[in-house]
């Protein structure tokens, strides 16, 4: 949020008297700390590129989930059926107050579409079906190992982003229906951008919502980001699982590139890779940049999504017409002590410390290209003196 010293002289009235409030409540107290919430690194682990997995080249890794009741990771590759068939992977994975250790992967299965064939290639494509570009996953909670998991779709074919069930073996359950508005319209310079679609998921506590994060801005709600600037609000929508329906759109303005590129070509920007559930009001988003010769950069931010303007009925975003969900820097990846960052795409909430600490699992996409790796970090989450969980 920008420094506002107008904000800051309103708010001073009100400021001072809930001081002396509380200095009336306990006369001579200090006043009770309020840390921000904060990452402590635990450690991190790599697999590196060309691995094989059961037949399979392992990488691509866009999203990662955690089933409390099994015990089972699951990890979704964003392989467009070009190396190998879209599938998803199941993992050990375990880490104590002080160490991860490396995954331990058990299982791949094939997506598949409705007809139970596995999704098509891009040099072989099939009429009526994309070719899945698939970015999150999350276990279905109640299903008895079902999950979601998202596609930003299939632009160059005409095919928008998807939302889709599926059972752990592959099979496929049903496709969610997302709002006409989630539709690309690129004749008329509307709806999102190719590949800056549904990057995040997430699930309220009561499993019968899911919050849909775009990577970037729809067009007609301004630019992508640049070092200069931040981009154009984009948007995380509520969705009632069980039939489809909207339920709520929130605004959130990505960042500023972090860092220009250091050669004089090459790709710069920042966009939103995950989100997660923080209790039944907040999400933690992860934003992720890029800079050509400058590389990777993460920030973990916290939104309320009580607060903003509902944005469903707004064909546009402009300024005035709605106000962003504000947002509290909880960690600078960079700044945690794992090194350098590679392409983190995913989160999820694993299994707590002893003594109930909180534990988040990044990993990344590593591109299957083989200057990268597939990085896991593991950290612990200190939500400090964040209220209304």
């Amino acid at each position: 949020m920008a420094w506002n010293p107008s904000r800051l002289r309103a708010a001073l009235p009100v400021l001072l008297a809930a001081m002396l409030a509380a200095g009336c409540a306990a006369p001579g107290a200090p006043p009770a700390p309020t840390a921000p919430p904060g990452l402590r690194l635990i450690g991190t682990a790599a697999i590196p590129p060309g691995t094989e997995v059961l037949g399979t080249p392992f990488g691509g890794i866009s999203g990662i989930d955690y089933d409390p009741a099994t015990g089972h990771w699951l990890l979704i590759s964003d392989d467009r059926s070009a190396l190998q068939p879209a599938r998803v992977y199941t993992a050990q994975l375990h880490y104590t107050a002080h160490r991860l250790e490396t995954p331990v992967l058990t299982g791949t299965y094939t997506l598949r579409q409705a007809n139970g064939r596995p999704y098509p290639s891009p040099r072989r494509p099939e009429a009526g079906m994309d070719v899945p570009d698939a970015e999150a996953v999350r276990w279905l909670p109640g299903s008895g190992g079902h999950f979601l998991w998202t596609s930003e779709g299939d632009f160059a074919r005409g095919f928008g982003p998807q939302l889709r069930e599926n059972r752990l073996d592959g099979s496929a359950v049903r496709d969610l229906p997302l709002p006409d508005s989630f539709q690309p319209d690129p004749a008329h310079r509307r709806g999102p951008r190719a590949n800056a679609t549904l990057e995040g998921l997430a699930f309220a506590p009561d499993g019968r919502t899911a919050w849909l994060a775009m990577e970037m801005a729809w067009r007609q709600d301004g630019p992508v980001p640049t070092p200069g600037a931040p981009g154009g609000p984009l948007r995380i929508t509520a969705l009632d699982v069980a039939t489809g329906r909207s339920l709520r759109q929130i605004a959130y303005v990505p960042d500023a590139v972090h860092h220009a590129r250091r050669i004089p070509w090459g790709p710069q920007l920042n966009g939103v890779s995950e989100i997660l559930d923080d209790g039944p009001h907040h999400l933690l988003v992860l934003e992720r940049s890029y800079s050509a010769g400058a590389g990777f950069g993460a920030r973990l931010y916290r939104i309320d999504t009580r607060t903003g303007t509902d944005t469903r009925e707004l064909p546009a975003l402009a300024p005035g017409n709605h106000v962003p969900v504000p947002k509290t820097l909880v960690a600078d990846l960079a700044m945690l002590g794992a090194g350098a960052l590679d392409n983190l795409e995913g989160m999820a909430w694993g299994p707590p410390l002893p003594g109930s600490g909180r534990v988040i699992v990044f990993v990344s996409d590593d591109n299957f290209n083989p200057a990268q790796t597939t990085q896991f970090i593991a950290a612990e989450y200190r939500p400090g003196g964040a209220e209304g969980r």
